[in-house]
């Protein structure tokens, strides 16, 4: 066993503190990944609340994580010491099932094990990346790209492939007109990603406080939605829309954004269900589609991706110290555009 040192919430809404835990030991596949940063997603703060429900505690958020590799196992081939690797959200899945297979392990038929707040083969608690170490089986690590900071990368294990994904599974890219919906950590991975794979982006916020944010990304629009008569402007105006949003909002409105035949992909998740109204699909042909990270293959493909255009995430790296002020901060919308923790400063706090 070894001996981490991490953050953790020790019930649904505590504030996070030092805790100190147990990993396994490196097996003969398994990496020991030494944590250089850990980025924090929207879905840490819901998780370590409860606010999605059947959390496990204590529990030790963070799932985009990157390092160097410290330790391989004896029958480890793909890494070796001293690589700059990352481990997302996932560590585990069946590896048989049709998904697996597929190179689709995010849509395990049995479950794949979350990196944090699930449960291992053997039945322990998974820990996050709140943490100084961890230990991963090698088929579930990836490699980070030369040229991109680590701190840069770190968000990209969640929001970049949460956005990539959906991205190239329906085919974006040149001559399409893409509308993304809210501008946090999930949204500018969207405008970078959607522009690199050549779609002219617009970007949907609630107001105008982040037009500039959006320019500097890469967007050649950018509309308020209080601002009246924006729906009506933009109406049956683009081929898709990426809503990143997870606060409730006009799902119907936001639908007429779409030309016939256009494709509504959601990625957010809002904590209360969305009426959707038939004839906002029916009467334009439109899809309604979701998605869900990516599998270890499209996740490398997408960091790879990045590398070759240049695309790490925008981030504001605070200390471990910092955390709970981060999360309150998160729900303020007051980063630009993803917290990191640098985890080097866990040793100042233990």
């Amino acid at each position: 066993m070894l001996q981490t040192k991490g953050y953790a919430a020790q019930q649904a809404g505590a504030a996070l503190e030092p805790f100190t835990f147990d990993r396994r030991g490196v097996g003969p596949k398994d990496i020991l990944v030494q944590i250089h940063y850990c980025g924090v997603c929207h879905s840490d703060i819901h998780q370590a609340r409860d606010e999605w429900g059947g959390s496990i505690f204590p529990m030790v958020p963070g799932h985009e994580i990157v390092g160097t590799v410290a330790q391989v196992g004896m029958e480890v081939k793909k890494f070796r010491e001293g690589d700059r690797v990352g481990v997302g959200c996932f560590v585990d899945s069946c590896r048989t099932c049709v998904s697996c297979t597929k190179g689709l392990e995010q849509y395990c038929d049995t479950g794949m094990i979350f990196t944090y707040n699930g449960m291992d083969k053997d039945g322990e608690p998974t820990y996050g990346g709140y943490s100084n170490h961890i230990v991963v089986d090698e088929n579930y690590v990836l490699n980070i790209p030369d040229g991109l900071s680590l701190e840069g990368v770190a968000p990209l294990l969640c929001a970049g492939i949460t956005t990539y994904s959906p991205l190239r599974q329906w085919g974006v890219g040149k001559g399409h007109k893409l509308v993304v919906v809210g501008l946090g950590g999930l949204g500018h991975m969207a405008v970078k990603i959607g522009r690199a794979l050549g779609a002219e982006v617009t970007v949907l916020s609630r107001s105008d406080r982040k037009r500039q944010d959006a320019e500097r990304l890469g967007a050649s629009d950018f509309a308020s939605t209080s601002q009246a008569g924006t729906f009506t402007r933009l109406a049956r105006t683009f081929d898709f829309v990426i809503d990143t949003v997870s606060a409730p909002h006009d799902l119907n409105a936001h639908l007429d954004l779409l030309k016939t035949d256009g494709t509504y992909i959601l990625v957010g998740v809002p904590p209360e269900s969305i009426p959707v109204n038939a004839f906002s699909l029916i009467l334009r042909r439109r899809r309604l589609v979701g998605s869900l990270i990516g599998g270890i293959r499209e996740t490398q493909e997408m960091l790879d991706f990045c590398g070759e255009h240049s695309l790490p995430s925008d981030v504001e790296v605070i200390p471990i110290s910092q955390i709970n002020d981060a999360y309150e901060r998160v729900l303020q919308g007051d980063v630009r555009f993803r917290f990191v923790i640098d985890m080097a400063s866990l040793e100042n706090t233990l």
